[in-house]
């Protein structure tokens, strides 16, 4: 068995704002923290200690270790990145999130059948490899649908799609076809980010887009917004469904005040609701956390 450390583990590209404040609020509870790049992480078998090499860990492991990047490569590096958080969880690491959450948020299809397969409301979704399909599934449903790529994030690569003649070939979409129907909301282009941690709601804000794509990074403008009952029920159940312990929700409104799951986040950035939150994120996590995996927090 592993030797366990009192410590923990943010495996992070570098030390940024969000870095940053996770390790403070690491360091508030009495909890040393360290930052890891998790393409850093690799195993050794045979040479004692746990296979799973930390750099300056010695072959022991974290007590606690929080997910907030996973760098982009090879399909092969990737797959030993996500190795390394399954040996951990296995381990008894507190990993957050954990692997199989990580997984089942990056693939987006994978995330809206687990939503829908629960019951929950969201918007009608179409999967494919296939061309012809996605042209078929256009004809039938009509425009417009919104085309993500699956493993997108921050708004990037989307598009709208009207007619079989917007829709890129095979070579555009990485080969498969990921298509949702538009819910144009009421009151102009925007949708909700719930942020959720530990079981608990922690913030929420509304974002307003000058066009249909309201992510902060492209141009949103985050607004204040307490989630009311509805809206966090549905986030905290979509979290739940998924697995995952910290998670921003995306809801957009649709007719009557009811609301859907547009994307669940396994690996969320907080600054553009830091900016319009009261409370300190990046503290709660670490709080939630430590409760989690040390039995301290506050």
């Amino acid at each position: 068995m592993a030797e366990i450390l009192d410590r923990a583990v943010v495996f992070a590209d570098g030390r940024d704002w969000h870095v940053r404040g996770l390790i403070a609020g690491f360091e508030r509870r009495g909890v040393p923290a360290d930052i890891v790049p998790l393409e850093r992480v690799g195993f050794r078998t045979g040479a004692g200690g746990d296979p799973i090499r930390i750099p300056g860990y010695d072959g022991r492991l974290p007590r606690a270790a929080f997910v907030r990047t996973i760098s982009g490569g090879s399909f092969e590096a990737v797959t030993v990145r996500l190795g390394v958080l399954h040996g951990l969880a296995a381990a008894g690491v507190t990993v957050w999130n954990r692997p199989r959450a990580i997984e089942a948020c990056v693939d987006k299809s994978m995330t809206s059948l687990l939503v829908a397969r629960a019951g929950l409301p969201t918007p009608e979704t179409w999967v494919t490899e296939d061309a012809a399909a996605a042209a078929a599934v256009l004809a039938e449903a009509g425009g417009p649908l919104v085309l993500k790529p699956l493993f997108g994030a921050q708004g990037k690569g989307l598009r709208l799609i009207e007619t079989a003649a917007d829709l890129p070939g095979p070579e555009g979409v990485a080969g498969v076809y990921y298509l949702q129907r538009f819910v144009a909301a009421p009151g102009g282009f925007r949708d909700y980010r719930v942020f959720v941690s530990g079981g608990a709601v922690v913030a929420g804000m509304r974002r307003h887009g000058e066009t249909w794509i309201t992510n902060v990074h492209q141009g949103g403008r985050p607004e204040a917004w307490t989630p009311d009952r509805r809206a966090a029920d549905l986030a905290l159940a979509a979290t739940e469904v998924v697995g995952a312990d910290v998670a921003g929700v995306d809801l957009v409104e649709a007719a009557g005040g009811s609301y859907l799951v547009l994307e669940v986040n396994s690996m969320p950035a907080w600054s553009g609701l830091q900016s319009v939150a009261s409370v300190d994120i990046a503290d709660r996590v670490a709080g939630d956390l430590a409760r989690a995996a040390f039995g301290v927090g506050g």
